[in-house]
């Protein structure tokens, strides 16, 4: 097995008038979960497509376990297990027909795919369910079901795209825990996500995506390294007084001016000082600013993204940009 498992060359992207990947370089480690963090309209899923050979590159290059996606897509196909943001299972079918249906489109026999069936109901604690009609299962019973579809031909690459997307948290930990175990058994997992948490407990890489390009990319631990310090968070009783208050705590920050999110009534700064939490507090106090809460944390990968980008993950600066891509790609 190849060491890379997944390469990307200068990809662009349109869509008439819309770009969706501007230049994309990419190299996954085969037997990894490799993160692809970045909100709406970053170009996540066209990438996906790309790679699943369901969309052709404008210009650029892609290959798959060594297959360029462009001019060998049955064979790429063959390697690459895939599941979206929502689950593609047909409703009226059971769980074990819905899996023998595909194993048996993935030429197994009939003996077989009855056996590959049995065995990815038992993974994905399916067991139970496997004979009732898959319209009948909840939203993470479904998604199980689907990322179980995509096993079936015990593919060495599977491509994850948000696949917890609108599921409870009990639903997101138990598929957690189904990549983990892929990760485990030596699947390479591409997972694109716009969770923070969900990257920095998963991924063992990560690229920040934003607008179509990769910003950044390395280890949790190297992309947080990026932020250079602690993380200051004020919240502010009169959010009327956010400006006052970001300009009060503006001298301690290091790099940029401090993030103020007014939906929240929330002042976010990165500081060097150890005693910059207790500065700011005098400072607010000179003002009669009534604080909150006060707090100094070590970066997360929101402020990464913030850092990098001048906005958090769940923002697309242009809101109209990811409604624009979805329907130049429809």
């Amino acid at each position: 097995m190849t060491s890379t498992a997944i390469e990307v060359r200068d990809l662009h992207k349109r869509f008439g008038d819309v770009t969706a990947l501007d230049g994309i370089e990419l190299d996954v480690p085969a037997g990894i979960v490799f993160g692809l963090l970045g909100p709406n309209g970053a170009g996540k899923t066209t990438l996906v497509r790309i790679l699943a050979t369901l969309l052709a590159p404008t210009s650029g290059q892609a290959r798959v376990h060594g297959h360029d996606v462009v001019a060998e897509p049955l064979a790429v196909r063959r390697r690459i297990g895939l599941a979206g943001q929502y689950a593609a299972v047909d409703g009226e079918l059971t769980g074990r027909e819905n899996l023998e249906m595909i194993a048996r489109l993935n030429r197994l026999s009939a003996r077989e795919a009855r056996a590959r069936a049995d065995e990815l109901l038992e993974r994905f604690d399916l067991v139970e369910a496997g004979e009732r009609r898959a319209a009948v299962y909840s939203g993470g019973m479904r998604r199980r079901l689907d990322l179980a579809a995509g096993l079936i031909g015990r593919a060495p690459v599977v491509l994850l795209d948000e696949p917890t997307t609108g599921l409870d948290p009990r639903a997101r930990q138990e598929l957690w825990a189904i990549v983990a175990e892929l990760a485990r058994d030596g699947v390479t997992v591409l997972l694109t996500t716009q969770y923070l948490e969900e990257a920095d407990r998963l991924a063992s890489q990560i690229a920040v995506v934003d607008r179509g390009c990769i910003v950044a990319q390395g280890t949790a631990s190297t992309l947080k390294a990026m932020v250079g310090g602690s993380v200051l968070t004020l919240r502010v009783q009169d959010t009327g007084r956010l400006g006052e208050a970001a300009q009060a705590v503006a001298p301690l920050a290091v790099g940029e001016a401090p993030h103020v999110d007014v939906s929240d009534g929330e002042i976010r700064l990165t500081v060097n000082d150890p005693r910059a939490s207790s500065e700011a507090i005098r400072r607010c106090d000179e003002r009669q600013l009534a604080l909150v809460s006060v707090e100094l944390q070590q970066p997360s990968l929101d402020d990464v993204f913030l850092t990098l980008t001048g906005h958090p993950a769940g923002d697309t600066p242009d809101p109209d940009h990811a409604e624009r891509l979805q329907e130049a790609a429809a």
